[in-house]
């Protein structure tokens, strides 16, 4: 499992068969997750766990010392099966790592019931459809977590 997190001043997500805005978050987390094949729910806790404690907001110094937690941020969750592309052989990716759709949509699904417990405002992106995806960096800061 792999997550791409990013500290944004704003993002939004829009379907792009309908033009509709399906999430939307002012500043906080904007998350990609790119699920494995045998990924598990404990590996979703673990990473949970790990994202609203990871101390990557900015304190009353501008160092990254708050967590989302800390700062009552927002988070918009993504899932991007692209994560797991493979381009070892040619100039084509190849998909193979990543888990079949129903069963990622259960993971994606499931993050986002945990990443609720917590609180906070969650947002989401629109579960295998193509989305136009808007973000105002802030930092920047990005990392990457993957167990």
């Amino acid at each position: 499992m792999k997550v791409v997190l990013q500290r944004v001043k704003s993002a939004k997500v829009t379907r792009q068969e309908d033009n509709k805005i399906v999430g939307e978050i002012k500043s906080g987390l904007f998350l990609l997750l790119g699920v494995k094949k045998g990924d598990t729910q404990k590996q979703v806790d673990e990473l949970v766990n790990k994202i609203l404690k990871l101390r990557v907001m900015s304190d009353e110094n501008g160092k990254m010392n708050l967590s989302v937690q800390d700062t009552k941020s927002e988070i918009l969750l993504v899932s991007q099966f692209t994560l797991y592309a493979n381009t070892k052989d040619g100039n084509r990716p190849s998909f193979i790592d990543a888990e079949e759709p129903i069963k990622a949509k259960v993971l994606y699904e499931y993050m986002i019931t945990k990443l609720k417990e917590s609180g906070l405002n969650i947002q989401t992106g629109s579960f295998g459809d193509y989305m136009k995806i808007e973000t105002e960096l802030d930092g920047p800061v990005t990392i990457v977590i993957e167990n």
